[in-house]
């Protein structure tokens, strides 16, 4: 099988979760990249190789992903300018401050809490509705830049996204509804990936031609996983990211044990 036939499949499984979940699909998109191509018989890529197409496929999900929630009226401008504002900046903070603090003691930390936030996501949230209107939304602006101060810092440090531990915070913590924190989640982390996109393009570490299927397959794909995510009721939609978000933490704690 051709890497670049592979890499749009897994563009499309990516791609589809972003639009699904509200997430920048760096989760499922890294660990895919890693073990599949071995698989079939193919040369490993390299985790500069991985690192590269998988800000690519986060930044194309968020977008195509965003654009579609916006259209269903599931996107907080507002939200997402707090959020996203604060997240960038204490990961940037928490990348400076990363070479001083012992990064196995934070990763384990960072997996407990994606526990807790996959915990979370099973509890049901009061008053979350189908279809909330985001043009009333309201919320405590403090909790909102306190949970991406804490989720950016921690990220900076570990060197991990977070982006799924802040939707659970944003139901739980910044009560916002699941659909509204799913479709702004996308736009947060679209502003938060931009800044790693150009940080990677300017040093050369992007391998371009494996970029193209990415950006033929995530683009569609998100947008479809955008559309389902309409259909699904929000407590599947719940238990899903549960899910995902558990796996991430034992993909976590795999990396400090083996």
């Amino acid at each position: 099988m051709s890497i670049y036939l592979l890499i749009g499949g897994l563009g499309l499984v990516t791609g589809f979760f972003s639009g699904l979940l509200g997430i920048g699909g760096g989760i499922v998109m890294a660990p895919l990249l890693l073990y599949v191509p071995p698989f079939f018989g193919l040369e490993p890529l390299s985790m500069q190789t991985v690192a590269g197409l998988t800000i690519v496929q986060g930044v194309l999900g968020c977008l195509a992903g965003g654009l579609t929630h916006k259209k269903f009226q599931f996107v907080s401008d507002k939200l997402a300018f707090y959020m996203g504002v604060t997240i960038f900046m204490a990961a940037a903070l928490g990348g400076v401050a990363s070479s001083f603090v012992a990064n196995e003691v934070l990763l384990f930390i960072f997996a407990c809490l994606a526990f807790i936030a996959a915990f979370l996501m099973l509890v049901p949230v009061a008053k979350d509705c189908e279809r909330p209107e985001v043009a009333g939304l309201e919320f405590n602006r403090f909790r909102a830049v306190a949970a991406a101060s804490g989720v950016g810092l921690f990220g900076g440090l570990v060197g991990q996204g977070g982006s799924f531990i802040l939707i659970p915070l944003m139901t739980c913590y910044v009560r916002i509804p699941t659909r509204i924190a799913i479709g702004s989640n996308l736009a947060i982390v679209f502003l938060s990936s931009i800044a790693g996109l150009l940080g990677k393009a300017l040093t050369g570490q992007i391998e371009w031609l494996l970029v193209i299927p990415i950006a033929v397959t995530v683009v569609p794909a998100a947008c479809l996983g955008g559309l389902a995510s309409q259909k699904l009721p929000v407590a599947s939609l719940r238990r899903i990211l549960a899910v995902l978000i558990g796996l991430a933490a034992f993909r976590m704690w795999g990396s400090l044990f083996f």
